[in-house]
């Protein structure tokens, strides 16, 4: 069983960094054009921004959730 969530706990990880890592790459990418596009509402590039740091949470609060079942097998 630790040895399926320690596995499973690495994945999860490597998924943050990933998701992480685009997020930013889609931020980099942002020009001035497409902050003063004049259209109403977010930006496609702000969408895709939102979308990348969404999936990085879920993936880091899966490793949190990941990590309190590993100590708490470990405890009892």
């Amino acid at each position: 069983m630790n040895i399926f969530l320690s596995i499973l706990l690495i994945a999860l990880m490597i998924g943050t960094v990933i998701w992480l890592v685009r997020g930013v790459i889609t931020f980099l990418r942002t020009s001035e054009a497409d902050l003063k596009n004049g259209v109403v509402g977010p930006s496609s590039s702000g969408v895709k921004q939102n979308k990348a740091m969404m999936m990085r949470i879920v993936f880091q609060a899966a490793a949190i959730g990941v990590i309190v079942v590993i100590l708490l097998a470990r405890r009892g």
